[in-house]
């Protein structure tokens, strides 16, 4: 019997897992029809049935019904065995499934949410991980809209329940955001969108203390987002009102600053497939080869129009949740600057390079060597020092980023960044990341006023960055310079009262019309 759960080519091989399935469909089918037995099944007998039950489900729609109640009656682990099938279905051959098949892994997994099964929070990040940045397909805006609707339609059960799963799916759905809000005069993609902020803003208004869970990248991710009207509150109360957030404990935006993100977050924006070749490529393949698996990778994950955006993410997967051993670190296996180097290169728009860049400097700004972690801050050096002088136009490009974003990120909080990197730079050589900065000192293809900067910072690294540090602003000054689509130019303040004037002089991204 040939599947029905999957697009197969008549070249390639037979899936083991969905041909276990298949089997064991077959094997019990006679079992899966009214009256069901009431003899109890053993351990061996009660696995198989779970995967009959779960092939059936997915394949036989008109009977979905009838299977899950056969599930609900047989069940003894608390649906743990069958949520890791599901699991495992959405991480290994969600891409292949045909389209009713996908929609019934959704409405089972609403089952799942209603029965609080067991692993059902796994199986929703599987879910959120197939979500694909810079991916305007019907196939992915239908899976952004449904896993959008479902958690919002489920919210009571999960914030009992699953309360990190809101915490998670705020974090996709910022991210999809930031690509959707760049899209205009489409109707499916102007209902998602709408869909994804009221459910981001029901976050931030009734579980801001989930919000905090993500640490410093919400605020990376909320700057794509200060043109959204909807946000625009949303950052006037961090900015200048974080009482109207009724936190305990949350007073100001700089304890954002101060949280470094879980690996765990980084992972939600990059599918099981892309991680899998990115830990191939940074685990196996040796410097000098990496020409061609580079190749298939651009052609497989950067084939379409806007595609490029996910390389933000990428290069914030590679910094923060990629940490190799020392012995791959020692070996000739590509490093991780070599790839972020080559990433960088694959940037065709510069709103994408400049985010990126930021991705990859991000934890320079807020670095506190008792809460965060060296292997986040090393890649930007090693590819700094490693592009002279091959590529010194790529160390150039990222020395004056670095600077402009000391100069424009926060400029309230000026002397606070500069002490974090000044940080940074002294981390970085005293546990022997780098011997020292000479080959940036000394390259005379360098230019002498980032030398000349560079030469300052090295001067103030004892200087203290967060102990002595004072409550800080996000000013919008940052977007301006980092990001040129994002300007929100003020241009007319009729209407506004005396205070909101105020504010927008200061935060113009807050009146934005």
């Amino acid at each position: 019997m040939a599947s029905r759960l999957i697009h197969k080519a008549t070249y390639e091989a037979d899936n083991s897992f969905d041909v276990s399935l298949r089997e064991s469909f077959q094997l019990l089918e006679p079992q899966l029809r009214p009256p069901f037995s009431l003899t109890i099944p053993t351990q061996t007998e009660y696995l198989n049935l779970n995967r009959a039950i779960l092939y059936g489900i997915l394949s036989e729609t008109h009977l979905a019904k009838v299977h899950i109640k056969h599930l609900h009656g047989i069940v003894i682990d608390g649906y743990s065995f069958f949520t890791t099938l599901l699991t495992r279905m959405v991480n290994e051959l969600y891409t292949k499934l045909v389209e009713n098949v996908k929609v019934q892994l959704i409405w089972v997994t609403s089952e799942m949410i209603y029965v609080s099964a067991v692993g059902v929070d796994g199986l929703l990040v599987a879910l959120l991980r197939q979500t694909r940045g810079g991916d305007f397909s019907e196939a992915n805006l239908w899976l952004c809209s449904e896993l959008v609707g479902l958690i919002s339609a489920k919210w009571d059960c999960l914030l009992d329940e699953q309360p990190l799963i809101l915490s998670s799916a705020l974090y996709v759905f910022l991210r999809l955001l930031a690509d959707h809000c760049r899209v205009s005069l489409n109707s499916k993609i102007e209902i998602l969108k709408q869909k994804e902020i009221e459910f981001c803003i029901r976050v931030f208004r009734e579980q801001f203390h989930l919000c905090l869970k993500i640490g410093r990248d919400l605020i990376r991710l909320l700057q794509d987002l200060v043109h959204v009207p909807e946000f625009q509150d949303i950052w006037k109360d961090l900015l200048l009102l974080p009482a109207n957030f009724k936190t305990s404990g949350f007073s100001d935006i700089s304890q954002l600053y101060r949280s470094r993100t879980s690996s765990r977050y980084f992972l939600l924006r990059i599918t099981p497939e892309m991680e899998a070749h990115l830990r191939f490529l940074l685990t196996h393949v040796k410097l000098g080869s990496q020409t061609r698996y580079q190749i298939w990778f651009a052609r497989k994950f950067f084939n379409v129009p806007d595609s490029e955006t996910v390389i933000i993410d990428i290069v914030r997967f590679i910094c923060c949740a990629h940490h190799p051993s020392n012995k791959i670190i020692l070996s000739s296996v590509i490093p991780r600057w070599a790839v972020i180097g080559w990433l960088l290169k694959c940037c065709t728009k510069s709103h994408v390079e400049a985010n990126v860049k930021l991705a990859l400097f991000y934890d320079w700004l807020f670095f506190h060597e008792e809460v965060d972690n060296i292997m986040n801050i090393e890649p930007a050096i090693l590819l700094m020092i490693n592009s002279i002088p091959k590529y010194v136009d790529m160390t150039q490009n990222l020395l004056e980023f670095l600077f402009l974003l000391m100069d424009h990120y926060d400029v309230d909080k000026k002397e606070l960044i500069v002490g974090c990197i000044s940080s940074v730079l002294d981390v970085l050589e005293r546990r022997g990341v780098v011997q020292s900065f000479d080959a940036l000192i000394s390259c005379d293809m360098v230019s002498p006023f980032l030398k000349e900067r560079f030469l300052k910072m090295l001067a103030s690294r004892n200087a203290s960055a967060f102990n002595n540090s004072q409550p800080a602003f996000l000013s919008c000054q940052r977007l301006q310079s980092l990001e040129v689509e994002s300007v929100i130019v003020v241009d007319d303040q009729q209407g506004i009262s005396e205070s909101d004037r105020t504010i927008s002089n200061r935060f113009p991204i807050i009146s934005s019309k």
